[in-house]
């Protein structure tokens, strides 16, 4: 479900050129910012940097990961 809302130019503007960066779209960029900023709040313990990459991986496509294993070989 989307709707619409009202957004400052400036925020809009930057949410622009970072979401053609980042392959994503402009919602889809102020989306992202919206997450990491409640994961944040919701956990202030954690670096920014970690709620990011964390948020990130949980939307990475699985299949391209490499299976861990303890093997020395």
């Amino acid at each position: 479900m989307s709707i619409p809302i009202r957004i400052n130019d400036e925020i809009y503007d930057e949410a622009k050129k970072v979401a053609k960066a980042e392959f994503r779209t402009i919602p889809s960029q102020i989306e992202f910012w919206a997450r990491v900023g409640k994961c944040a709040l919701e956990n202030p313990d954690l670096p920014i940097e970690f709620v990011k990459k964390l948020l990130i991986s949980k939307n990475t496509d699985r299949s391209l990961a490499e299976p861990f294993s303890f093997d020395d070989e």
